[in-house]
C-alpha cells in the first residue's frame, strides 16, 4: 500500500500492468497513462505531469527488473503522445531514461527503448534538436548493435531524425562537430556507415555549411575510405566527392592550410584508393589555393616524389602526382628569393646579415615584421599589396632542400623520382638562387655522386644543376670575401688546386662565349672542375663509360673554353701521372672528335687572338702528360714545325705497345674530316715542309701495320714540289705567317715536354720496381 501511495497519481492497476511480463497488458497501462496525462495537460497541471514522468523514469525505466523497464519505456512514450506539441517542455526528462536503456544487456529491451524514443521524437519533431547530440550518440551505438531487430528499429529512428534535421533551420552544427569528430574514428562498419550517411545528409542541407568544419572530419573520412566494405568505401567516396565539388565552387571560403597536412599523410597511404583520392584532393588544393600551400611544400614533396616512379599498376596515382609536382613547382617565384632580405633590412638595418641568420628564413615571418613594413617601407617597391600577401606565405626552402637531399641519398628510389628531384633543384637555383646557395655546400657532394647514376637522363639533369651552380651570379656573390679561398681550395681534395685560379678567371675568361646564366663562371665553377676530376680519378669506370659523355654535355651547358682551360690547369699539377695521362687522352679525343667543340677547334686552329694562344699554351702544358696527344694538338693548331720537333724527341722515349696504339689512332684521325685542312696543306709542299716531315716521322715510328699502309699511301699522294710551282709560290703562306707571328716560346714548351716525360719515365720505373718486389715476396 505504501508503495502504491508513492506512485500516485498512477492507479495501482496501472502500476501492476506496467510491471507485467505481457506486452498487451503493458500497452493497456500505457493507454491509461496517456489518458491521465491528457487530463493534466487540459488542467495545465505541469507539476503532476513532471511527477508522472519522474515516476515512470525512476521507478520503472531505470528499475532493476526488466519487465518494469519495458513498462517504463512504453509509459514514457505514452506521456509524449499525450503531451503533443507541449512535449518539448519535458524532453530532457523523457529522453534521458530511454537513452540509458540503449545500453541494456537485453536486446529486446534495447528494441523497446528504440521504439519509445521513435514515438517521443515523432511527436516533438524540431523540439528535439537541442538534444540532438545525445540522440546521435545513442543512435551511433545502436547502429553497430549485433541484434538485427534493434538495428532495424534504430534505422527507422535514424531516418526520422534525418527528416527533422533536413526540414529544420535551427540545427546546431557548432555543437555537433566535436561529437562527429570523435565518432568518425569508429572502426565498426555499421557505425562508419551511420556516420557517413549523416555527413551526406548534412551536406545536402542548404542552410548547413559543413565545409567550414571539414578540417575537423577530413582525416576520419580518409580513414573510413580504407574500410573493407565496398559499400562503405563507395559511400565515403561520394561524400568526399561532394565536398570537393563544394570546394571548387567556393574556394575563397575553404580552409586549405588546415587540411594540407592531412592530405600529405593520406597521400602516403598504402591503400591505393585512399592515396589516389588524397592525391586528387592535393592537386585541386594546389591549383585552387596557390601559394597558400607553399609552407607545406616539403611534406607535399615527401608524399608526391615517390609516386612519380610508380609502374603502370598505379598509373592513375602517378599521373595525378605528376600534376601536383608540376603545379607546386610553378608556385615558386623569384620574389621568394627577396623576401628574407627585405625582412632582414627591416629588422636589422644596422647589422650585415650573417651566414647563420640567413639560413633560418622561418625566423623572419612574425607579425611584427609586417607592422614595421607598413610604417617604414610604405613607399618601397618591394612591399606592394601583393607582396604583403606573399610575406605571410613563406617558402620553407630549408625543408624542401632537406627532402630533396634525402631522396637523392636514397638509392632505392626510382629513376623518375630522381629526375624530378633534380628538376626541383634546378628550378630552385633559377628562381631563388641566393637562398639556394646557402645549401650548395651540403648538396654538392651528392650531386657529384649522382654523376655515377645508371640513367643518362638522371646524369643530364644532374649536369644541368651543377652547371647552373657553376655559372649563377649568386654563386659569384657568395665567392667574394675572405671565405673565397677556402671555398675554392678545400683541404681534403686530392687534386691540388693551382694557385693561378684567380688569373684563370681574370684573363682566360674574358671575351668568351657566355654561359646560360652569366658571362663569367663563379667561385663554384673551379671547385666543380676539381671535384669532377677527383671523381674521375677515384672512379675510373665512370671515366671510361661516362667521362666523354659528361664532359661533352658540360661543354654544351657551360663555356667549353673555360672547361678545357680549367681542367688543363688542374691536371698540370696532378700527382697521379697515370691518371693525368688517361685524362688528357680523354679530353683530347673529345676536343678532336666532338661536334659540340667545333667552335673551340676553330679558335685553336687559327690562334689569332691572345686568348686562343693562351689556351693553346695551357692545354699544351697538360697535354705533355701524353706524347701523342701533344702532337695531335700541334697538328690541330697547325704548329707543324713543333710537331716535328716533338716527334724527333720520341726517339728518347720508352716506346710501348700503348704508345704505338695511340700513334695508330692518330693516323686514323688524320684521315677524318676534322683534319681535312691538314691534308689539303700537303698540296703546298714548299710552305709546309715540317708537316710532311712530321707525318714521315710518324710513319717511321709505326711498325708495318694497316696504319702504316694508310699513312704511307697518303704520303705517296704528296705532289712533286717542282710540278706545283706557280707565279706566287715564292710568297710565304698564311699558315707560315701565323706561326712566325704567334710569339709563342716553343723552346720553353719543348723543354717542358721533356721534363714531364722524364717524370712519367721515373713513375713507370717506380711502378715496375714495386711490381718486382711484390713478385719476389710471392715467390718467397
Amino acid at each position: 500500500m505504501n508503495a502504491e501511495r508513492d506512485l500516485a497519481p498512477l492507479a495501482p492497476s496501472v502500476v501492476r500492468a506496467l510491471n507485467d511480463k505481457l506486452y498487451e497488458k503493458r500497452k493497456v497501462a500505457a493507454l491509461e497513462i496517456e489518458k491521465l496525462v491528457r487530463e493534466f495537460v487540459a488542467q495545465n497541471n505541469t507539476s503532476q505531469i513532471k511527477h508522472v514522468i519522474q515516476i515512470l523514469s525512476q521507478e520503472f525505466a531505470l528499475s532493476q527488473h526488466p519487465h518494469s523497464r519495458k513498462g517504463g519505456l512504453i509509459g514514457l512514450a505514452a506521456c509524449s503522445i499525450a503531451l503533443g506539441k507541449d512535449s518539448g517542455l519535458y524532453l530532457k526528462e523523457l529522453i534521458e531514461p530511454v537513452l540509458t536503456c540503449f545500453n541494456d544487456a537485453d536486446s529486446r529491451l534495447r528494441y523497446y527503448a528504440c521504439e519509445a524514443l521513435y514515438n517521443i521524437v515523432k511527436v516533438a519533431r524540431g523540439s528535439v534538436l537541442p538534444h540532438f547530440n545525445v540522440l546521435f550518440d545513442g543512435l551511433s551505438k545502436l547502429a553497430a548493435d549485433p541484434d538485427p531487430n534493434v538495428k532495424s528499429g534504430s534505422e527507422l529512428l535514424d531516418r526520422l531524425l534525418k527528416d527533422i534535421v533536413t526540414e529544420s533551420n535551427q540545427f546546431d552544427l557548432v555543437g555537433f562537430i566535436p561529437l562527429l569528430r570523435e565518432r568518425i574514428y569508429s572502426n565498426n562498419q555499421y557505425a562508419r556507415q551511420f556516420i557517413i550517411s549523416w555527413i551526406l545528409v548534412l551536406e545536402s542541407v542548404p542552410d548547413i555549411n559543413l565545409l567550414d568544419y571539414l578540417p575537423e572530419i577530413l582525416d576520419g573520412l580518409f580513414q573510413i575510405l580504407g574500410d573493407n566494405s565496398k559499400e562503405i568505401r563507395k559511400m565515403c567516396e561520394v561524400a568526399l566527392g561532394e565536398f570537393l565539388k563544394e570546394i571548387k565552387k567556393n574556394p575563397s571560403s575553404v580552409k586549405f592550410a588546415e587540411m594540407a597536412n592531412i592530405l600529405v599523410i593520406h597521400c602516403q597511404a598504402a591503400d591505393d584508393l585512399i592515396q589516389l583520392t588524397a592525391m586528387c584532393w592535393m592537386r585541386e588544393f594546389i591549383q585552387l589555393a596557390g601559394r597558400v600551400m607553399l609552407p607545406y611544400s616539403s611534406g607535399i614533396l615527401t608524399a608526391v616524389l615517390p609516386c612519380l616512379s610508380y609502374d603502370d599498376r598505379k598509373k592513375n596515382i602517378k599521373e595525378v602526382a605528376n600534376v601536383c609536382n608540376q603545379s607546386l613547382m610553378k608556385l615558386v617565384i623569384p620574389e621568394d628569393d627577396e623576401m628574407d632580405e627585405a625582412k632582414q633590412s627591416m629588422t636589422l638595418p644596422a647589422e650585415p646579415a650573417s651566414e647563420e641568420s640567413l639560413s633560418k628564413p622561418e625566423a623572419a615571418s612574425s607579425g611584427s615584421l609586417d607592422a614595421s613594413g607598413d610604417s617604414n617601407f610604405s613607399n618601397s617597391s618591394v612591399f606592394t599589396v601583393t607582396s604583403s600577401e606573399r610575406i605571410q606565405v613563406t617558402l620553407n626552402l630549408d625543408g624542401i632542400v632537406q627532402v630533396l637531399d634525402c631522396h637523392l641519398h636514397d638509392t632505392s628510389i626510382g629513376m623518375m623520382t630522381r629526375i624530378a628531384v633534380l628538376k626541383w633543384l634546378y628550378h630552385l637555383y633559377i628562381k631563388t638562387p641566393r637562398k639556394m646557395f646557402r645549401h650548395t655546400d651540403s648538396l654538392f657532394p651528392i650531386l657529384l655522386r649522382t654523376l655515377s647514376d645508371e640513367s643518362d637522363e638522371v646524369i643530364l639533369k644532374d649536369l644541368e644543376v651543377l652547371a647552373e651552380i657553376a655559372s649563377s651570379p649568386a654563386g659569384q656573390t657568395e665567392g667574394h670575401g675572405p671565405s673565397d679561398s677556402s671555398d675554392v681550395r678545400p683541404g681534403p681534395v686530392e687534386l691540388h688546386v693551382p694557385a693561378r685560379a684567380s688569373q684563370l678567371s681574370s684573363s682566360g675568361m674574358k671575351s668568351l662565349e657566355c654561359s646560360p646564366s652569366t658571362p663569367t663562371m663563379n667561385s663554384y665553377f673551379y671547385k666543380f672542375m676539381i671535384n669532377l676530376l677527383k671523381r674521375f680519378s677515384s672512379e675510373r669506370k665512370l671515366l671510361e663509360t661516362r667521362g666523354a659523355f659528361i664532359i661533352r654535355q658540360l661543354c654544351l651547358l657551360l663555356n667549353a673554353e673555360n672547361i678545357f682551360h680549367s681542367m688543363a690547369d688542374i691536371l698540370l699539377r696532378e700527382e697521379d701521372l697515370k691518371f693525368a695521362s688517361t685524362m688528357v687522352h680523354t679530353l683530347n679525343t673529345i676536343l678532336l672528335t666532338s661536334s659540340e667543340l667545333f667552335q673551340l677547334r676553330n679558335q685553336l686552329k687559327d690562334l689569332k687572338t691572345p686568348e686562343s694562344r693562351n689556351l693553346f699554351c695551357c692545354l699544351y702544358r697538360s697535354w705533355c702528360h701524353n706524347p701523342v696527344t701533344t702532337v695531335s694538338l700541334c697538328f690541330l693548331t697547325q704548329n707543324y714545325k713543333h710537331a716535328y720537333d716533338l716527334i724527333q724527341k720520341f726517339g728518347d722515349l720508352e716506346v710501348t705497345v700503348d704508345f704505338l696504339t695511340e700513334v695508330d689512332k692518330l693516323v686514323q684521325l688524320i684521315e677524318c674530316p676534322i683534319f681535312t685542312y691538314l691534308r689539303l696543306q700537303l698540296l703546298d709542299v714548299k710552305n709546309n715542309p715540317y708537316l710532311i716531315k712530321a707525318l714521315y716521322g710518324l710513319l717511321m715510328l709505326l711498325p708495318q701495320s694497316s696504319a702504316f699502309q694508310l699513312l704511307s699511301h697518303r704520303l705517296q699522294c704528296v705532289p712533286n714540289p717542282e710540278l706545283m710551282q706557280t707565279a706566287d709560290s715564292t710568297k710565304p703562306s698564311a699558315s707560315f705567317k701565323r706561326t712566325t707571328a704567334s710569339n709563342i716560346d716553343y723552346t720553353e714548351l719543348l723543354q717542358h715536354f721533356e721534363k714531364v716525360q722524364n717524370k712519367h719515365l721515373e713513375a713507370r720505373h717506380q711502378r715496375a720496381g714495386r711490381a718486382e718486389q711484390l713478385d719476389r715476396r710471392v715467390v718467397l
